[in-house]
C-alpha cells in the first residue's frame, strides 16, 4: 500500500485516505503541515509510527458502516492525538466513538448548504456530497456534541468531543470549487495538535 508524504512543514499530519478530495491536502499544505498520506486500510499502528501531531479522516463514497475495518482501527487510536473527521470521515468517527449513522432519503448534494455553528450561532453557505448522516439521538450515550446542524433538515453536521481533541464535520471545509467560508475548521483541528 502506497504512502504519499507531501510538503516539510512542522506539523506531522496523517491523511487517512478514503477517498480524499485534493483540496483537503492544499488546505493543510498551505498552513504548514507535512502531509503524510496513508491509505483506507492502514492499522492504527501503522499511522502512530510516522507519529503524527493530528489526524484527518478524509471524506470517501458508501455507507459508513461498511467500513468496518477503519471503524475498528479508528477505535485503537490514542485519544490524546487530535483527529478531525470530514465527510465519511465524519461518520466513521462518530460510528467508531459508539453513535449510529442513517441513510438519508435524498441525500445532500451540491455547493449551497446552509450550516449553524452552534457555538457562535453563525451560518455558513457548505458543499456537501453524502447520503448518510449521523443520528443525533444515538449520540446521548457517547461523549460526541453537535457543533453544526443543516438548516434545511436540522440533520447533524458537525460533532466535538467533550473531553477529548476531536472534531468533525459532514460538509466540506476545503471545496475547490465552493464556498470557502468554513476553511477556519483546518486552523481550529490544527490548535488542538
Amino acid at each position: 500500500d502506497k504512502v504519499d508524504i507531501l510538503g516539510n512543514g512542522k506539523k506531522n499530519i496523517v491523511l487517512w485516505d478514503f477517498g480524499t478530495k485534493r483540496g483537503i491536502i492544499k488546505s493543510l499544505l498551505k498552513r504548514g503541515c507535512r502531509v503524510i498520506a496513508v491509505p483506507a486500510e492502514t492499522s492504527a499502528e501503522t499511522i502512530m509510527s510516522f507519529d503524527p501531531d493530528g489526524i484527518v479522516l478524509s471524506n470517501g463514497p458508501g455507507n459508513p458502516e461498511c467500513c468496518d475495518y477503519a471503524i475498528k482501527e479508528i477505535k485503537k487510536l490514542p485519544p490524546s492525538v487530535p483527529a478531525f473527521g470530514i465527510c465519511l470521515g465524519h461518520q466513521l468517527m462518530a460510528l467508531a466513538m459508539g453513535a449510529r449513522t442513517y441513510k438519508l432519503t435524498f441525500g445532500h448534494r451540491g455547493g449551497n448548504h446552509t450550516v449553524r455553528d452552534i457555538q457562535n450561532g453563525k451560518c455558513y453557505v457548505s458543499s456537501q456530497n453524502h447520503g448518510y448522516a449521523v443520528d443525533k439521538s444515538s449520540l446521548a450515550d457517547t461523549e460526541l456534541r453537535v457543533s453544526f446542524v443543516n438548516l434545511n433538515d436540522n440533520t447533524v453536521e458537525g460533532l466535538y468531543h467533550n473531553h477529548l481533541p476531536l472534531m468533525s464535520v459532514q460538509f466540506h471545509p476545503e471545496a475547490t470549487p465552493g464556498p470557502q467560508d468554513t476553511g477556519y475548521l483546518f486552523d481550529q483541528f490544527l490548535a488542538l495538535t
